[in-house]
C-alpha cells in the first residue's frame, strides 16, 4: 500500500514540474525561417512577371520595383550571414514591413493606368513586347534575379525613352538610321536577357 502511495505521489510530482516546460514550449514563437520570407518573395515576383507580361507595369515600374526588391534581398543576406545563415523574429519583422511596402507600390504601379503595350503594331514595338515577354518569364520562372530584372528593365526604358524622343521629332516615325540604331540596342538587350537567364544565378 505504502509503495503505491509513493508511486503515485511521485509520478505526479513529475508532472507537476514538467508543466512550465510544456507551457513554454506552447508559447514560444515559431522559429523564423528562410523559407517563409524565400515565399514571400516568390509571390511578390510572381505578381511582378504578371504585371509585365500584362503590360500593367512599364519598363521604368518594373525597373524601380526590381530595384526595391534587390535591396531587401541584400539587407537579408546580410542579416542572416551575421546571424550564423538565419533570420532573427525581429530580421523576419523588418523585411515583412519592407515586403508590405513594395507590395503597395506594386500594387499602386499596376492600376496608376500607364501601361505597357501589348499589342505593337510597328516592328520595333513588337522587339520591345517580345523582350517584355521573356523578361515577365524570367522573372516568374526565377532565372532573373530582381537587380538582373532591375537592370534589364531600366535598359528597356531608356529605349522606349529614346524611340519616343525620336518620333517626337520625326513626326511619329522612325528613320532608317534611328531603326537600325534601336535594332542594334534591341540585339544587345536580347544576348543580356539570355545570358542572365542562363547564368545559373536565381531568385
Amino acid at each position: 500500500m505504502n509503495s503505491t502511495i509513493k508511486i503515485s505521489f511521485f509520478s505526479t510530482a513529475l508532472a507537476i514540474l514538467a508543466l512550465p516546460a510544456v507551457a513554454q514550449n506552447s508559447t514560444t514563437p515559431t522559429p523564423v525561417t528562410a523559407q517563409t520570407v524565400q515565399q514571400r518573395k516568390e509571390n511578390q515576383q510572381d505578381r511582378i512577371g504578371q504585371g509585365v507580361k500584362n503590360g500593367e507595369l512599364t519598363a521604368g515600374e518594373t525597373g524601380h520595383i526590381e530595384k526595391k526588391e534587390a535591396a531587401i534581398n541584400k539587407e537579408e543576406h546580410a542579416m542572416a550571414a551575421a546571424d550564423n545563415g538565419k533570420l532573427t523574429a525581429a530580421d523576419k519583422a523588418k523585411i515583412t514591413r519592407q515586403q508590405n511596402q513594395l507590395s503597395k507600390q506594386i500594387y499602386r504601379d499596376k492600376h496608376n493606368g500607364a501601361e505597357q503595350n501589348t499589342q505593337p503594331k510597328s516592328e520595333i514595338g513588337k522587339r520591345e513586347e517580345n523582350q517584355q515577354d521573356r523578361i515577365a518569364q524570367g522573372i516568374k520562372s526565377g532565372q532573373l534575379t530582381a537587380g538582373e530584372a532591375a537592370h534589364l528593365e531600366n535598359n528597356e526604358a531608356k529605349i522606349n525613352r529614346e524611340v519616343k524622343q525620336d518620333r517626337a521629332a520625326n513626326g511619329g516615325k522612325l528613320t532608317p538610321e534611328e531603326r537600325k540604331q534601336v535594332n542594334r540596342q534591341l540585339n544587345h538587350e536580347s544576348h543580356q536577357v539570355y545570358r542572365a537567364k542562363h547564368n545559373g544565378r536565381r531568385q
